[in-house]
C-alpha cells in the first residue's frame, strides 16, 4: 500500500508536477467539496419546496445566515491556509502550525458567538433579512437549529481549507462529501417521515455537517506529514490575525457581501410577494451550485499559485493562471449554455405547482447565463490576487460582484424597471466587476511577468 508523502515531498511535488497535471489533481476533490457544500441549500431547498411557496422562500431568506457562516468559516479557513502555502513553501513549519490552530480556534469561538447572537434575537433577525408575515414562522424555525450549529459549520471550513492548502485536497473532500450525500438522505427523513416540516431540513443538515467536522478534525489530527491542530499553538496576536486576515479578507468580502447582497435580494423582491422571493432563492441556489464548481477548481489553483509564489516560481504562477483562465471560460461557457436551454425545466423541479415562481426564475437564469462566461475571469482573478498575498486588490476584485456592483443593482434596477430589474440585477453585476477586475489584475500580470524576466536575465549572467 503506497504510504503518504512526506512535507519534502509534498513540496518537491508542488513546485516541480507539471501545472496541467497538478491542478487538475488538486482540483477534482475541490470541486466535488465546493459542490457538496451548496448541496448542503440545495437539498434543503428541493425538499422544503416540496412544502409550499413560503417554506422556499425561508430557505432564502436563512441563506444569508448560512453565508455569514461561510463567510466567517472561508476567512479564517482560506486567509490560514494561503498563509500556510507560502509558509510551507519558504518551510517554515512552526509558523504554519501556529496559523493553522489561530485559525480553528478563532472559528469556534467565532460560531459561538453567533449562535448566542442570533438566539437571543431571532424573530427580529428573520424580519430584518426580509421575511414577510407569512415566511416569519417558517424562518424562524429553519434558523434556530442553522444557528446552533454555527460553530461546527465554522470549523469544517477552516479544516476543509487547511487541508486543502496542505495538498491534502482529497482528504478535505472526504469529510465534507460524507456530510453532504447524508444530508440529501436525512432531509427528507427528517422532513416528510419524521414530519418535523422545515425543521427537520435544518436538524439535517447540522447532523450531517457534525459528521463531517469529525472526519475532518481526524483528518487534521491524524494525517501523517499534516499540520496539527494544537491549543497549544494558538497564537491570538495582532500580528497573527493580521496575517490570516490579509489574505483572508478576500473571501469574506466575496461570503460576506454575498450575505448583505442576500438580504439586498430578499428586499427588493418583498414588494413583488413570496413567489418572487422563493423564485429568486432558487435561481440564486442553482447558481451558486455551478459556481461552486468554478471556485473549487480555483481553490486547487491556489495552494500550487501560492507555494510558487513562496518558491519564487513566477513562472509557474503565470503559468496555472493561464491554463485555470482558459479551463474555466470553457467551462462556464457550456454550462450557461445547457442552463439557459433548460431554464425552465430546472425551475418546475423545486416548485411544479406555482406557474409564477417558474416563470420569474426562468427569465432570471436566462439573464445570468448570458454573462456566466465573465465570471471565469472574476473567480480566477480573485483566486490569484488572494493567493500571492496581494489582500486588498482581492477584496476589491471579490467585493465587486456581490456587493460594490450588486448591491447597488439591486437597489436601484427593481425601482427603475419593475420585476425585471430584480431579475438583470446580476448580470449587470457580472459586467461591471469583469471589468474591474481586468484593471486590478492586469497590472499583477505585467508584475509577474516583469519578475520572470529578471529571473531568466540573472540566470543567464550567472551562467556567463
Amino acid at each position: 500500500m503506497k504510504t503518504a508523502m512526506t512535507r519534502e515531498e509534498r513540496y518537491t511535488m508542488m513546485i516541480e508536477t507539471p501545472v496541467s497535471k497538478l491542478i487538475p489533481k488538486l482540483a477534482v476533490p475541490t470541486i466535488i467539496s465546493m459542490l457538496v457544500t451548496s448541496i448542503y441549500n440545495m437539498a434543503d431547498t428541493f425538499f422544503v419546496s416540496q412544502i409550499n411557496t413560503s417554506a422556499s422562500a425561508a430557505v432564502g431568506i436563512i441563506f444569508s445566515v448560512m453565508a455569514m457562516i461561510q463567510a466567517i468559516g472561508f476567512t479564517l479557513g482560506m486567509g490560514g491556509g494561503n498563509c500556510i502555502s507560502r509558509t510551507l513553501g519558504n518551510r517554515d513549519d512552526e509558523k504554519a502550525e501556529r496559523i493553522a490552530a489561530t485559525s480553528f480556534f478563532t472559528a469556534l469561538a467565532a460560531g459561538i458567538l453567533m449562535a448566542v447572537g442570533g438566539l437571543s434575537f431571532l424573530e427580529p433577525l428573520v424580519r430584518f433579512l426580509g421575511a414577510t408575515e407569512t415566511i416569519v414562522p417558517y424562518a424562524e424555525d429553519y434558523a434556530k437549529y442553522i444557528l446552533l450549529g454555527a460553530p461546527v459549520m465554522m470549523g469544517s471550513f477552516v479544516m476543509n481549507n487547511l487541508l486543502r492548502s496542505q495538498g491534502y485536497a482529497f482528504y478535505a473532500m472526504l469529510g465534507i462529501t460524507t456530510g453532504g450525500i447524508l444530508n440529501m438522505i436525512l432531509d427528507p427523513i427528517f422532513i416528510f417521515g419524521f414530519h418535523l416540516g422545515i425543521s427537520g431540513a435544518a436538524i439535517a443538515t447540522v447532523l450531517s455537517q457534525c459528521i463531517s467536522f469529525m472526519i475532518l478534525f481526524v483528518q487534521c489530527s491524524m494525517r501523517k506529514g499534516c499540520i496539527r491542530l494544537k491549543i497549544t499553538k494558538f497564537t491570538p496576536s495582532a500580528a497573527m490575525y493580521g496575517q490570516i486576515l490579509h489574505a483572508g479578507i478576500p473571501s469574506l468580502c466575496r461570503q460576506g457581501l454575498a450575505s448583505l447582497a442576500a438580504i439586498a435580494l430578499n428586499v427588493a423582491a418583498n414588494p413583488f410577494g413570496d413567489a418572487a422571493i422563493a423564485a429568486m432563492s432558487i435561481v440564486n441556489r442553482y447558481m451558486m451550485f455551478i459556481n461552486s464548481a468554478m471556485i473549487g477548481f480555483g481553490q486547487g489553483f491556489q495552494p500550487v499559485c501560492g507555494f510558487n509564489f513562496g518558491a519564487k516560481r513566477y513562472d509557474r504562477v503565470l503559468e496555472s493562471f493561464w491554463f485555470c483562465l482558459k479551463v474555466a471560460i470553457v467551462l462556464l461557457t457550456s454550462l450557461g449554455a445547457v442552463s439557459f436551454l433548460g431554464a425552465r425545466g430546472i425551475m418546475t423541479v423545486f416548485r411544479r405547482e406555482d406557474l409564477e415562481v417558474i416563470d420569474i426564475g426562468t427569465f432570471a437564469i436566462r439573464c445570468q447565463c448570458l454573462t456566466m462566461p465573465l465570471q471565469a475571469w472574476i473567480i480566477m482573478s480573485n483566486m490569484l490576487t488572494q493567493s500571492i498575498g496581494y489582500g486588498f486588490r482581492a477584496s476589491i476584485v471579490a467585493a465587486g460582484r456581490q456587493g460594490i456592483c450588486l448591491i447597488p443593482a439591486l437597489l436601484t434596477l427593481p425601482g427603475i424597471f419593475g420585476i425585471r430589474g430584480l431579475q438583470i440585477s446580476q448580470p449587470v453585476s457580472d459586467v461591471c466587476t469583469s471589468l474591474i477586475a481586468a484593471v486590478i489584475v492586469i497590472g499583477i500580470l505585467k508584475e509577474l511577468k516583469e519578475k520572470v524576466e529578471e529571473q531568466k536575465n540573472l540566470s543567464k549572467k550567472t551562467m556567463d
